[in-house]
């Protein structure tokens, strides 16, 4: 019980940072890196990978998720960011972050059953998908016209989905197993 308290502390940390790096308007890289949504999905994918079930893990894939949006709900409404906490500044702030929040509700489950696939069976589908994510996220901005401003961040997520893909690939052997010949 300890560890799932801590993860889930460490989830509603990472979107209070999240929320905070977007905050930084001194540091456009900063608020570029607050913007990416890929990283999200690694916190779902992380809580399943450390659930021995699938059950568990959609769960625990779902609450962590929803933990680390909680997180940056919080931070939003926080001193640090200027805001004055009130049911109104609630009200306003949950319908504007609905999509986010029923968004959690299905990548949730679904990254935390992923990564447990990846911990229990090696499944390098699920992995794949979300080096994929990381990989595509700056193409799939520009395609929608909100193209990330920081060159930096832009590579810098395309290299990360490349370094997880070859990791993916090299953990499963590249798919390209040796078929051992049986004695005839």
């Amino acid at each position: 019980m300890r560890r799932v308290l801590v993860a889930i502390g460490v989830a509603a940390a990472f979107g209070a940072s999240d929320q905070y790096l977007g905050s930084l308007a001194a540091h456009p890289s900063a608020t570029a890196v607050s913007l990416l949504s890929a990283p999200w999905l690694l916190v779902a994918f992380a809580a399943g990978w450390t659930q021995p079930t699938p059950r568990r893990a959609m769960v625990f894939g779902v609450v962590s998720t929803i933990a680390a949006l909680g997180g940056y709900l919080l931070m939003t409404l926080s001193p640090v960011e200027g805001a004055h906490f009130g049911v109104g500044a609630v009200r306003g702030l949950l319908f504007s972050q609905s999509v986010l929040i029923v968004g959690a509700f299905v990548t949730g489950p679904l990254f935390g059953w992923l990564g447990n696939r990846w911990r229990t069976d090696r499944w390098r589908i699920g992995a794949l998908a979300l080096a994929g994510a990381v990989c595509l996220e700056p193409l799939a901005h520009a395609a929608v016209g909100s193209a990330i401003r920081s060159s930096g961040v832009w590579a810098g997520e395309i290299a990360a989905g490349l370094l997880m893909t070859i990791y993916v690939l090299s953990e499963t052997g590249l798919g390209l197993r040796r078929r051992t010949s049986r004695p005839g």
